[in-house]
């Protein structure tokens, strides 16, 4: 059991969020012009009708530029809190489908829920500001918030090893689809980067000894190493609090059903995160 095995637990099962066709159709009846827009509007709105500079901080790996295309106007086209609204009617009508007659244990969500509650909240702007929403009444949207609290408080910890490693945001993708495999030309359209960002990125990393001719050299695998490792440090807290039985529990628990909706969920065959659930995870 390792924090990687959680994190691609609560992960699959908050992935459902963004992309499916459920959330999509939400979003555009509320009148976003484009996918990127509902994203941003759904992801950002936990922290109320934020500005792009804040936005483009705490999600850390978009250009700003793609961010100031759905910011602020995402806010004119409904306010913050009909963005919360959709996005749980965007998620409640994805996991209905995907999942079926799977029924979510009230264990599960008990346990998932404890862990949310013990995320610190210090320097996690994401995490706490998921945290702070009201707990969905149904329980399969409560196991919902809470593995986006901790895949938010999570995703904090991880941004501030990368700014503690010296790595701006075009940089950290290219380490990581160099590591991942994933080819630049995505990355490059899912985060907004041009290539002439991403050559520039190329050739810092190089100057630093930590990228080669397309490939991590060991200064740059040993880089991406200690990043993973503290920021599954960073994240232990909340699976510490709860302990080790509960967390064994949480792990047997939610494995089936993120295995379900990894192979459910389109969004996830090709992602950004460089995680295979159907793969990863034990059928």
């Amino acid at each position: 059991m390792t924090p990687r095995d959680l994190w691609l637990r609560f992960e699959t099962y908050h992935d459902v969020t963004y992309f499916t066709p459920e959330s999509r159709a939400v979003t555009d009846a509320l009148g976003c012009k484009g996918g990127w827009m509902g994203y941003f509007g759904m992801r950002a709105a936990p922290l109320g009708e934020a500005a792009p500079q804040t936005v483009t901080a705490a999600f850390f790996s978009f250009h700003p530029r793609k961010v100031e295309r759905a910011l602020p106007d995402a806010w004119h086209v409904a306010p913050a809190r009909r963005f919360l609204q959709a996005r749980l009617e965007g998620v409640d009508g994805a996991l209905r489908r995907m999942l079926g007659d799977v029924t979510v244990p009230a264990e599960l969500v008990e346990i998932a829920v404890a862990a949310a509650s013990a995320i610190p909240l210090a320097g996690r702007p994401l995490g706490a500001a998921n945290q702070a929403l009201p707990l969905p009444d149904e329980p399969h949207l409560a196991l919902w918030q809470a593995c986006t609290t901790l895949r938010e408080h999570r995703g904090d910890g991880h941004i501030a090893a990368l700014v503690a490693a010296d790595l701006d945001p075009c940089q950290t993708l290219v380490l990581f689809g160099a590591d991942k495999g994933l080819d630049p030309a995505y990355l490059k359209i899912a985060r907004g980067w041009s290539d002439d960002e991403w050559r520039a990125a190329v050739r810092a990393l190089t100057h630093r000894g930590l990228y080669s001719e397309g490939v991590l050299t060991p200064a740059g695998h040993a880089l991406r190493a200690d990043i993973e490792a503290r920021t599954d440090a960073a994240a232990a807290h909340p699976w510490s609090a709860v302990g080790d039985d509960a967390t064994r529990r949480f792990l047997d628990l939610m494995t089936p059903i993120a295995r379900r909706l990894g192979v459910a969920n389109d969004a996830m065959r090709v992602n950004p995160m460089g995680i295979d659930p159907v793969r990863e995870l034990p059928g």
